[in-house]
Formats: structure tokens, sequence, C-alpha cells
């Protein structure tokens, strides 16, 4: 894979999954931009990592379930690293709130940041994308929006809807040159699942995986990698499941 030349941004890119994919996309040829919301020192780290592996990287502050920052975010982006020809939908958050007690901040929190936010980065860097006729979006969805999740609603159905996203903007931005695909992660070791893993419920989740394992943020970054590359160049509307076996289903 050689993405030499083709500049990109990660949102979410300075921990877990995001790092991987940011230092993946780098190895690969990519100058790289990477966007966090509150861990400026871990995206700061991973801009060094790149850097000291002979890549180019820069780290922007934007909180993308905020209105307009999207659009600052990826006008700032081609200004630092080029005109976009990537993008790596993959911030979000994670809280639990069972149903019963859940309240309409927490609802419309998690859909702000993972839906909203997804939405407004995607539209904002496919208009220059779609302009130039070149560009490949991948959207990190979730196993949780495939069969659900108890207790985390408000997530699963973010990340449901970015299933039905992803295939719409196959679809629509087919013609301008611009390929849109997601994968679906399912349990991987990140800072955000590390306590979850380890509690009473890791052991039995880990137990539904037939690998028998949660997986690492870089076996998610090389399937990113390839949907961003030349190797998926007939690849549209696809959801790529990287999780072990644990959903079997598109």
């Amino acid at each position: 894979m050689d993405l030499t030349g083709r500049a990109a941004l990660v949102t979410g890119g300075g921990r877990g999954i995001g790092r991987a994919v940011s230092l993946l996309l780098a190895r690969l040829g990519a100058p790289v931009a990477l966007s966090y919301a509150r861990d400026g020192a871990a995206a700061a780290d991973t801009v060094r990592a790149i850097e000291a592996e002979g890549g180019a990287a820069v780290a922007l502050e934007a909180d993308l379930g905020r209105p307009g920052a999207a659009d600052a975010l990826v006008d700032e982006a081609s200004r630092r690293v080029g005109p976009l020809r990537i993008l790596v939908v993959n911030h979000g958050i994670w809280k639990r709130a069972p149903l019963l007690g859940m309240t309409d901040a927490e609802w419309r929190e998690t859909l702000a940041v993972n839906l909203d936010g997804a939405f407004a980065v995607s539209r904002a860097a496919a208009r220059g994308m779609a302009a130039g006729r070149s560009g490949a979006i991948v959207l990190v969805s979730s196993t949780a929006g495939q069969r659900g999740e108890a207790d985390h609603s408000h997530y699963a159905a973010s990340k449901g809807a970015l299933l039905a996203f992803t295939r719409s903007l196959a679809a629509e931005l087919a013609p301008h040159g611009v390929r849109v695909n997601a994968v679906a992660p399912g349990w991987v070791l990140t800072d955000m699942t590390r306590a979850a893993l380890a509690g009473a419920g890791g052991a039995a989740a880990v137990a539904r995986i037939p690998l028998g394992r949660a997986g690492t943020p870089e076996e998610i970054a090389g399937p990113v990698a390839f949907l961003c590359s030349d190797l998926a160049s007939y690849v549209y509307g696809t959801v790529l499941c990287v999780n072990g076996g644990a959903v079997m289903a598109d």
C-alpha cells in the first residue's frame, strides 16, 4: 500500500485506534492531521512518534460535538497538511447509561459527538474531495451498531446510524470519485475499554469472541488503511467486520 502525498485527517487520532491509524497512514506516506477533543498530550505524543519515523503530522484540537467545529477542523487540516484525500472518522464517546435512567442530556451528548460530528466532518471533507474527484472516507462504527448493546443504547444507535450513513454516502459520492466504507470493530483493548474488559463482565465478553481475545488497535488500523488505499479501489459502501468473529454479519 502506498499513500504517499495523500493528505489525511483522522478524528480522535491521538489515542487507541485513532493513534494506530494515524501511525500506519503516516508510515504509508500520508501527511496526517489528527484531531483531539481533550487529551492534547496524547495527540502531541502521537505526532512525535510519527515524526520520529520520518513522517509528517500535526495535532488539531476540535470538539466535534460542537456546531461549526468540523468545518473549522477540515479547513485547518487542509491548510496544514494539504487538500484532504483521506478522512477516517474515528472519534466517539462510550458512556454507560441504562435506558430507564438515561437523561435527555446523556442521549443528546452521545448522538451529538458520535453521529452529528461524523456527519459534519464527512460533509466538510467530502466537498473538497468531490471538487478534486478523488478521496476515501472510512467511518469507524462498532459491533454495537450491528447487534445492539445493553446499557449503551445511545452509543449503539449512533454506531448503527453510521452504517446506514456509510452506505448512503457511498452511493451518493461514487460519481464524484469518492469512496466511502466503514469498519466495525468489536472489543478492542484501548484506554476507553480497558476498565470494562478488566471488570466482572470482561471475561464473559471475551469468551463470546471465537478468537478468544480482544483485538489490538493495530489490528483495526490495517483494515482501515486498506480501505483508504488503491487496493480497495472497487470497494464501495461495505462494512468490514473486524471483531475476531464476534459478529459474522455485514
